[in-house]
């Protein structure tokens, strides 16, 4: 089961105020000390942030900017290869900066024309109830902070990169956007954390990693593949089967690998119908509903 914690390097605050971000010893920026007190900073802005304020500006270094750049290129070059056209579409009318690392505000104001989609900042961690749950206000909690210099091309852990190049050129769909209101609608008449956990598994399955045959060839759509510069070029060998949300749901997924397991849709409308359509009328009792049509089951 999916458990997002496990994506995030955890923060705290203590009594003194102090922000800190506990980066795991695989890392790439653990043991580079002007990296730990450049994160605890930035987390620190967003902790800060209460809504209605001004979202806070980040003054990125040259350094970062530069890991911006570097990623922003190859992923666009990525896309082009293995997106489908509906990401593609999208992505071309939100025409997000290849030379800088976008603002939060920004971003917002690049996506809510087209959407109705905003921006807001995350230190890390946001509670799945409140992360999924804000979607029907179509705000989209954001990370602020950049991957180590050391390794532009990979992160062990969702940044601004994943967050914006993979999300947001998601979000620029109304396609796609239309399914994330849904999500939060759903997320609303939910009260048991099971139907929680469940809700949150199908995303996972869809709009992190979701994949659609277009014109005889397998395209992702999932934001988890869109931002990943090693997995774009794997996901095809993935075992692919059919959308099933019962077994999206429940199945055993490690999030540290490449998936083995990917759900594969046959057109964006079937997306609409399948995974739009369960957000739709989900409820506490949907997961058991849902199972019962699993094989094997009673």
């Amino acid at each position: 089961m999916f458990t997002e914690a496990q994506l995030y390097s955890p923060v705290t605050q203590g009594v003194d105020g102090d922000v800190t971000v506990h980066l795991s010893d695989e890392h790439p920026g653990v043991h580079d000390p002007d990296y730990r007190t450049r994160r605890n900073a930035i987390a620190a802005l967003a902790l800060s942030y209460r809504a209605g304020q001004p979202v806070p500006h980040i003054d990125y270094t040259a350094e970062e900017q530069e890991v911006w750049r570097i990623v922003s290129a190859e992923l666009a070059r990525k896309r082009r290869r293995y997106a489908c056209a509906e990401v593609l579409g999208a992505a071309e009318r939100l025409g997000l900066p290849g030379d800088h690392i976008p603002q939060l505000d920004e971003v917002s104001e690049k996506l809510f024309p087209l959407t109705g989609f905003r921006y807001v900042p995350a230190a890390g961690l946001v509670p799945l109830r409140e992360f999924f749950g804000s979607f029907a206000d179509r705000i989209f909690h954001s990370t602020q902070y950049i991957r180590h210099h050391s390794a532009p091309l990979y992160t062990p852990e969702p940044d601004a990169v994943h967050e914006i190049l993979g999300h947001a050129n998601q979000l620029a769909s109304p396609r796609f956007a239309a399914i994330y209101a849904e999500v939060g609608a759903a997320v609303a008449r939910l009260e048991t954390e099971t139907a929680l956990k469940f809700l949150a598994d199908v995303f996972w399955f869809s709009m992190e990693f979701g994949v659609v045959r277009e014109h005889g060839e397998v395209r992702c759509y999932g934001a988890g593949l869109l931002s990943s510069y090693g997995e774009i070029e794997e996901f095809r060998q993935a075992e692919l089967r059919p959308l099933n949300i019962a077994e999206m749901g429940s199945i055993d997924y490690d999030i540290t690998h490449y998936q083995p397991i990917l759900y594969c849709a046959e057109s964006i409308a079937e997306i609409e119908d399948v995974v739009g359509g369960f957000f739709a009328g989900m409820d506490d009792e949907s997961p058991l509903r849902v199972a019962s049509r699993l094989p094997g089951s009673r």
